[in-house]
């Protein structure tokens, strides 16, 4: 399989969970319920799952799925797959939400897809390919100061000490959550954002969008990424300075 093939197969792939997820959203009859983490998930989350994993069967790649509500076919080439990313916002009729794909070959991802149909939006990757939003291609910004930046957290009653010290001096702070600030610092609209708490179905696929449009992607003491870590991604040039805030406790 080339790389051209595999990305024709995720947006397949993310064609297939956008027409689930989308006619569900605001619906009178979803269904909620509260997962052992406590965190929400809804009849659309694995009925989108069940959609994707379908069609992985059905397609004779030979390639199993992680998936956040349905485990794991523990393949060495699977699909990492979040069918909605942004749950929370999804049962409350906010339209940040996305499904987030990435192709993983013997641990790494080489492919990745984040669909946002509530928002209009669609980002991608492929590794050496470059990253893509509607078409277009993605490029980090070149801002050098944390003063001149825009920042965003997905919760920052979870953030370090150190993220205060960042809004302090940040041109422009904000709480856009989740995948889209990762996707909006790929587009360069954002130049950090962060998450304290991630899983490798919230990662995977974000970072290679970051990745291929120039930026950088830790934990926030700058390790590598890992379940249940801390994820941070930054334009890159603001990288080292942003890690040694967020690490400093």
């Amino acid at each position: 399989m080339t790389l051209d093939a595999d990305l024709r197969f995720a947006q397949r792939l993310a064609d297939a969970a956008d027409a689930v997820t989308l006619p569900r959203f605001r619906a009178r009859d979803l269904h909620v319920e509260t997962k052992p983490d406590l965190t929400p998930v809804s009849d659309a989350d694995r009925a989108a799952e069940e959609a994707v994993r379908r069609l992985v069967e059905e397609s004779g790649r030979r390639e199993g799925v992680l998936g956040e509500e349905l485990g794991d076919d523990e393949s060495a080439e699977r699909w990492i797959v979040d069918p909605i990313d942004g749950t929370t916002s999804y049962v409350r009729g906010v339209p940040v939400w996305a499904t987030l794909l990435a192709l993983e070959r013997d641990g790494t991802v080489d492919v990745a897809v984040a669909s946002a149909p509530g928002l209009g939006r669609r980002w991608w990757a492929t590794r050496g390919g470059g990253s893509f939003v509607d078409g277009g291609r993605c490029r980090v910004s070149a801002v050098g100061r944390i003063e001149d930046g825009a920042v965003s957290c997905t919760s920052a009653r979870r953030m370090p000490a150190g993220w205060r010290e960042i809004v302090r001096r940040a041109w422009s702070n904000r709480g856009l959550g989740d995948f889209w600030q990762h996707c909006l610092v790929a587009e360069g609209a954002l130049d950090v954002g962060c998450d304290a708490v991630v899983n490798v179905w919230d990662y995977a696929g974000v970072q290679l969008i970051v990745a291929e449009a120039g930026g950088r992607c830790t934990t926030f003491d700058g390790g590598g990424l890992r379940p249940l870590g801390s994820l941070v991604t930054t334009n890159g040039v603001l990288h080292e300075e942003v890690v040694a805030l967020l690490g400093g406790a």
